[in-house]
């Protein structure tokens, strides 16, 4: 996933440590430290029981701008209660008074098991040891420290240049399963070296997102701590404002894309990369219901996993994806470029050979028109493996 250059980002430091919290033979907390007079915006899980960490980090981002990202992975201090926001509290005062800060400029997030009490006392005993180690090269030693399930650290970076000077935006993410997370991954975190007032940079967050994290599923569960957080430290040659945003976004845009797309190839037990485009829709809702309904139906998933071209399953899911007053003489549907339905069956052409060279690929995508009207919409999915019903069988032991 790294192997393009990974830029540091000025203003912004990274460390990462082995507090046991979970795994006993490997680095489970990072500090991101972010500049003085910088800015940082977030977006968090939609999921009612919200992790004590998000609930927590809402509280503090609503108050003042953060100067440091708390990150514990192997314990998720989700479904915890009032010990869970205790305990969320704690790590942060633990970071506040080492680094000498106000609490509130301490932003918790947490990974792992859900249900299990934080132990937040182990955080201390390698705080100084944090904060004495950040570096803005820290990237890669960080995105390893938040893995859970992950098999391969996820990190992204671009560099562009415009007349102003060079432009950094540098991001990494961890997610494998439990990802479908109607705002950003389970976590993910990027910064930039311009300069951004919060209200554009909070802006920019959003529409990044939204084609990207938010466009993602590899088996349908959203988490309890979701977020994604995007740092702008005012450390570059950079300014940003309205007339040249869009060039910040396209940044933000393509790193988002790049994480997202990592997320899904490296789902728990995939095999294959699933892109799904469907098209021609009444409403942006119904394209969006029609490609997470063939996205999440185990039966087309595990003919991914097979590389079985069953067609009928992908058939199947378009047709009850819940459409009004359905025309299933107008859908057409494709395996990358070639036709598989039309008029309501299998298309005159369609050769069951043809169908297999496609899905024997890593990635494919599968293709619906509705012959509705003019929204569109693109999502994207893996396979169900016999590994991802073992990595979940076997996760708490």
């Amino acid at each position: 996933m790294s192997e393009s250059p990974i830029y540091p980002v000025k203003g912004i430091r990274l460390a990462s440590a082995a507090a046991g919290i979970r795994y006993s033979d490997r680095d489970d907390l990072v500090v991101i430290e972010i500049a003085a007079g910088a800015n940082c915006v977030a977006v968090f899980t939609t999921n009612a029981f919200c992790a004590a960490p998000v609930v927590l980090a809402k509280q503090h981002l609503a108050q003042m701008m953060p100067r440091y990202l708390l990150i514990n992975s192997g314990n998720a201090n989700a479904g915890t209660g009032d010990a869970g926001m205790q305990a969320a509290h704690k790590t942060c005062q633990f970071l506040a008074i080492a680094a000498g800060c106000d609490i509130s400029q301490v932003l918790p997030f947490s990974t792992g098991v859900i249900g299990e009490d934080l132990p937040a006392e182990r955080f201390p005993s390698v705080m100084q040891a944090l904060l004495d180690g950040i570096d803005e090269e820290g990237w890669h030693q960080a995105a390893r420290a938040i893995m859970t399930t992950d098999t391969v650290p996820k990190l992204v970076s671009r560099e562009i240049e415009i007349d102003a000077g060079k432009l950094t935006v540098t991001g990494m993410c961890k997610g494998s399963g439990m990802i479908r997370p109607d705002m950003a991954t389970m976590l993910a975190f990027v910064a930039t070296d311009a300069s951004v007032p919060a209200d554009l940079l909070q802006t920019t967050l959003r529409q990044a997102v939204e084609p990207s994290f938010n466009a993602i599923t590899v088996d349908g569960d959203t988490s309890t701590n979701d977020a994604c957080v995007l740092m702008a430290s005012g450390a570059g040659d950079v300014v940003i404002d309205a007339d040249n945003s869009a060039i910040l976004l396209s940044a933000v845009r393509e790193v988002c894309m790049d994480l997202a797309r990592a997320i899904v190839r490296d789902g728990e037990g995939a095999t294959k990369l699933v892109e799904i485009q469907v098209e021609s829709a009444l409403t942006l809702q119904e394209a969006k219901d029609v490609a997470y309904t063939i996205a999440h139906s185990p039966l087309v998933k595990t003919a991914l996993f097979a590389s079985d071209p069953n067609w009928g399953r992908i058939l199947a899911a378009v047709g009850r994806a819940g459409i009004d007053e359905f025309e299933i003489d107008k859908v057409r549907i494709w395996l990358d470029d070639l036709c598989i339905v039309t008029h309501g069956g299998r298309d005159p052409d369609y050769r069951e050979e043809a169908g297999q060279q496609v899905m024997n690929q890593a990635e494919l995508t599968i293709r619906v028109d509705l012959g509705r009207g003019a929204y569109n919409t693109t999502i994207l999915t893996c396979d169900l493996s016999y590994d991802y019903v073992k990595i979940n069988a076997e996760y708490r032991t």
